[in-house]
Order: structure tokens, then C-alpha cells, then sequence
């Protein structure tokens, strides 16, 4: 298995991508029992043992797997591009495919409903978004008080990482339960949106997509 790639760190085009994706893994050699090593943009020398094979025993029913995300667009085109080898290289090709990347710049249009949904980390930091990401927001997460937070991309770079097969009791509890409090968008949409009026509230659609919500209710 193959984890780093000084290419990742200065990615500008899908072109880029596709070079160091030859050499990427699939999804079919990751595995309980293996240790991945982390070497992107925002984080180097942390690695995590798979627990779990990856997309089995989750403890939840999210309704959309990582790759299913990027490839019906979300975040922009711009959330895990620099993390080409840490993931399996299926999720990324596909979604390249389908024009849902864009490595040059964040870009709305590329989103599933074509809008912008998201906030920067800087913001997410200030919000206290990041469950005790760098010892930030610990009296919001009190069981995460003693304990670090290695997603340091949030939720969703939570999500890819135990979807695969990683597995902190504590901090999973915490995201699990974020993901089931994020529900509370459906209750709006279908308070608001006449059923099957996708173009009704889109960038919280969007938002749903974001948090692995099926949003076309």
C-alpha cells in the first residue's frame, strides 16, 4: 500500500489527480488489521489501524457512503484532494468523472444542487464546530474533555476515516450524534417544499448531502 506522494501537497488540475491516482489503492486491498499512514496538506505522521472492514458494522445508517458524496458533488469540489492515498482511489476517479472535483478552487456549480454550502475551518473553528480538533471546543464536548481530535477537516474527514474501518469510541459518539441532530433540516424541508420539489431550499439540501442525508425527500 502506498500512503505518500509529495504530488498531493501542489495538486492544481484533475489531471494532477489522475497521475498520482495510478499508483493509489483500491478498495478492495484495505482491511482490518492495517494501519494507514496520513500525509496531506493539513496533516502528517498521524496514521490509524482499521478496526472494521471498511462500510461494514458502522452502528448508524447514514444514507449516502463517502464515495457516493463526491460523486454527486459537495464541499465545492475541494474537500479531500490532497488526500488521494489515503482513501481508495475508486472514490476519487469516479467522482472526477462526473466533474464533481475541482482542485484549481472551490466551486459551487460543481455541487449536486449547485450552490455554496459551507463554511471555511477558520469558521468552524470559531464556532466551536470541531469536537476538541487541536484542544478547541471542550466544555461543548465534555466526552471528548482529555481526549484529541485527529479530523481536523471535521465531520465529514470523520465520517471517510470510520467508514473505513477506524474506530474512537468517544469521539464516534459525539459525530454519530451530530449526524442524527442534522436530521432536523428534513423536518424543514418537508415543512416548507412540496414533495419532490428538489429546487425548493437547495443550499440546505446541500447541507443534508454534506452530513451523508439523502436530500431528495
Amino acid at each position: 500500500m502506498h500512503f505518500k506522494d509529495a504530488r498531493s501537497l501542489t495538486i492544481q488540475t484533475t489531471d494532477d489527480m489522475l497521475a498520482i491516482l495510478k499508483t493509489g489503492n483500491s478498495i478492495k486491498d484495505y482491511h482490518a488489521g492495517m494501519r494507514i499512514t496520513v500525509y496531506n496538506k493539513m496533516q502528517k505522521g498521524y496514521s490509524y489501524m482499521l478496526q472494521e472492514k471498511p462500510g461494514t458494522r458502522l452502528g448508524f445508517r447514514p444514507d449516502l457512503s463517502p464515495a457516493q458524496m463526491l460523486r454527486l458533488g459537495v464541499f465545492e469540489g475541494k474537500y479531500l484532494n490532497d488526500c488521494l492515498l489515503e482513501y481508495p482511489k475508486e472514490w476519487f476517479i469516479a467522482a472526477i468523472k462526473k466533474g464533481k472535483l475541482s482542485p484549481q478552487g472551490a466551486d459551487p456549480s460543481v455541487n449536486c444542487f449547485g450552490v455554496k454550502s459551507r463554511l471555511s475551518i477558520g469558521e468552524w473553528k470559531e464556532y466551536g464546530w470541531l469536537p476538541n480538533a487541536h484542544g478547541w471546543a471542550s466544555s461543548r464536548y465534555p466526552l471528548l474533555s482529555d481526549r484529541i481530535n485527529p479530523d481536523h477537516r471535521g465531520w465529514f474527514e470523520w465520517y471517510c476515516r470510520y467508514w473505513m474501518g477506524r474506530r474512537i469510541p468517544a469521539l464516534d459518539e459525539v459525530q454519530i450524534k451530530r449526524y442524527h441532530a442534522f436530521q432536523r433540516h428534513v423536518a424543514q424541508i418537508r415543512a416548507h417544499c412540496a414533495a419532490g420539489n428538489q429546487s425548493c431550499r437547495p443550499v440546505q439540501r446541500q447541507a443534508l448531502l454534506q452530513w451523508a442525508h439523502d436530500p431528495t425527500l
